[in-house]
């Protein structure tokens, strides 16, 4: 049997002229020019140019070959001349001369376009079905090399952080809190499940009980959730991390170090280095509409309820005196555009949920705009003091229940931005969301709930828990956002049991409810465990950001579809009839057409 190559199709370069190779790899294009058929062979790390010419015996066959049939060939390196030379491609100054050619495998003409990006390829089912092959074309190619490098930086990086990478368990116990869990059946113990792991949270919580001070590992986490753009159904990866004896500000320190190397290692836009800019949950409500906000967006926007409160534009004087708010959103220097681009940000605000959309228009000397005519020259003089308003600038109102106007607000602000071309370009922009609110209260029962993390350490502790308004007590809870991305959640962990019964009792939980649903993390915080904390910025949304991808799953090697279905493997599947029998499962007759994808879970934060 022949060595399959001498030399990979990304390496052979003028110096190599006259030297006969041998190389191996996929049929990427093929042009016959006058009777001289020109093959460009593709392995994993490149390209190369073979000529073949029409005396060859092989010729025929080789111009009839399909595209992504696998060949290797002898031949000679030659130099290019100088006016056919391709400057895009690392071999493009030398092709080689075809003295021989072995066809290892013939392609069938392939289901989807391999040539093209992925607008071009096909449908994304069918991209999905064969991801094998949509793997071989070059964009989504780097992708994976590149979420493969990143990797391997981050695992070098914390190990000299002094970070040490353990492995957590991948069977564990169902978790009563979060997002709905995978369960997998136990065939030894009839009717008990285990679960895959939503996140090694208590796991790694328990190394720092354990002692070990400082932990991370590239995690596979598991939930049972829809999919979109920047999530993933069914299972991710995050850069897991915890540590002992630290506060909020030495996490951070760590996060910023590893975020700023990774993200100026491999991408070219700019950022700025730590700290990161740090802004409060209720002002990033307040001025983005968004506890994830995207600061290339040059908008703040402000509450100015009290103005409209007295205001003689009765629809809102009345829905604020009604417990509604206003929320203005000033945008600088586009006085000039046409009445329809006003009416289509009033038709897209509809079409989001809101009731309308009113706007001021400040033109010269004037104030113009449907609602300027209710207005007190004093209330619109306050108004564009609130909004740094200028000649040239509009303010956009939108008035609703509080949770509902950031919303839509922050959704308007978002879409001002794309289409004004405003979204600063070639930058990430980082920041961190700080001081989450402990408590909430539900809409629907008027209880006081946990508002996200119910293992947070509330700032002030014990002291906060027992003289303050649990709607005003903050947690020791963060976020990391880039380019209206969240990267990740974290929190300083609330290490005393004391503490955390109190806080699940302003909750409406027992005090059994603790150590009964909980009972590895309050058991073990009975023996002495370190103030800790920590964080884990998902792999996944890392590499998409970096690899400016629109979607998640083009930076994933084999990913679900929105739909958590594996089309390429057909799972999830049936199973036959002895297995279920093996781990005492019967199953109940469905409530769908057979073969019907069933209804989709609702999404759980």
């Amino acid at each position: 049997m022949h060595p399959f190559r001498t030399h990979t199709c990304n390496e052979l370069r003028p110096e190599h002229a006259g030297r006969e190779v041998r190389i191996s790899g996929w049929v990427f294009h093929k042009r016959d020019h006058g009777g001289i058929l020109f093959l460009d062979l593709r392995d994993h790390y490149g390209r190369t140019q073979v000529i073949i010419h029409p005396s060859r015996e092989f010729f025929t066959k080789c111009s009839e070959v399909r595209l992504e049939s696998v060949l290797t060939i002898t031949g000679n390196v030659v130099k290019r001349e100088p006016a056919m030379v391709n400057p895009d491609i690392p071999t493009g100054a030398i092709e080689v001369v075809a003295e021989s050619v072995v066809f290892e495998s013939e392609s069938e003409l392939t289901p989807i376009y391999l040539a093209g990006e992925s607008d071009e390829v096909g449908p994304e089912d069918l991209r999905l079905k064969y991801r094998y092959l949509d793997l071989r074309r070059e964009s989504l190619h780097n992708n994976i090399l590149l979420r493969s490098k990143v990797i391997a930086f981050l695992r070098s990086k914390m190990t000299s952080l002094g970070f040490n990478e353990f492995q957590t368990p991948i069977l564990t116990s169902s978790s009563p809190e979060g997002a709905r869990d995978y369960l997998v059946p136990s065939r030894v113990h009839p009717g008990k499940f285990y679960a895959l792991p939503q996140a090694p949270q208590i796991f790694k919580q328990l190394l720092m009980v354990a002692g070990f001070d400082r932990y991370f590992q590239i995690a596979p986490c598991f939930r049972d959730e829809d999919g979109r753009a920047d999530r993933s159904p069914g299972e991710f990866y995050q850069l897991d991390i915890e540590m002992s004896f630290v506060t909020q500000d030495d996490i951070f320190a760590v996060v910023e170090e590893v975020l700023y190397e990774a993200f100026t290692k491999f991408s070219e836009k700019r950022m700025d280095k730590g700290p990161f800019i740090r802004i409060p949950y209720r002002e990033a409500i307040l001025k983005y509409g968004s506890d994830k906000p995207d600061l290339r967006i040059p908008i703040e926007m402000c509450d100015v309820s009290d103005i409209f409160e007295k205001s003689g534009f009765g629809a809102f004087a009345k829905a604020v005196k009604g417990g509604a708010v206003v929320r203005a959103i000033p945008v600088k220097g586009i006085k000039d555009r046409p009445r329809s681009f006003f009416d289509k940000m009033e038709s897209y605000a509809k079409e989001i949920g809101a009731k309308g959309l009113g706007y001021l228009v400040w033109d010269t000397d004037k104030i113009k705009g449907p609602i300027a005519k209710f207005m007190t020259p004093e209330e619109l003089e306050e108004l564009a003091r609130r909004g740094g308003m200028e000649d040239g600038d509009v303010m956009f109102f939108m008035c609703d229940a509080p949770a509902v106007a950031a919303k839509i607000a922050g959704d308007i602000r978002l879409k001002l931005g794309r289409d004004l071309d405003l979204v600063e370009k070639d930058v990430f922009r980082f920041c961190w969301i700080v001081d989450f609110p402990m408590f909430e209260r539900d809409e629907e029962s008027g209880d006081i709930i946990f508002s996200h993390n119910p293992f947070s350490m509330p700032q002030g502790g014990m002291e906060a828990l027992l003289g303050k308004d649990p709607l005003e007590i903050l947690a020791y809870q963060y976020d990391v956002v880039c380019n209206g991305v969240e990267l990740s959640s974290g929190a300083i962990r609330n290490h005393r049991t004391d503490i955390m019964v109190k806080a699940f009792e302003i909750a409406g939980y027992s005090e059994a409810v603790v150590y009964d649903r909980f009972p590895a993390l309050s058991g073990a915080f009975k023996y002495g465990a370190p103030p800790h904390g920590g964080i884990a910025p998902g792999i996944d949304r890392m590499v998409m950001l970096l690899a400016g991808a629109e979607n998640i799953r083009e930076v994933i090697a084999f990913p679900m579809n929105q739909r958590a279905q594996d089309l390429m493997m057909n799972a999830p599947a049936e199973v036959t009839e002895k297995q279920l029998r093996e781990l005492h499962i019967k199953l109940r007759a469905q409530n769908h057409v057979p073969g019907a994808p069933a209804t989709p879970p609702a999404q759980d934060k």
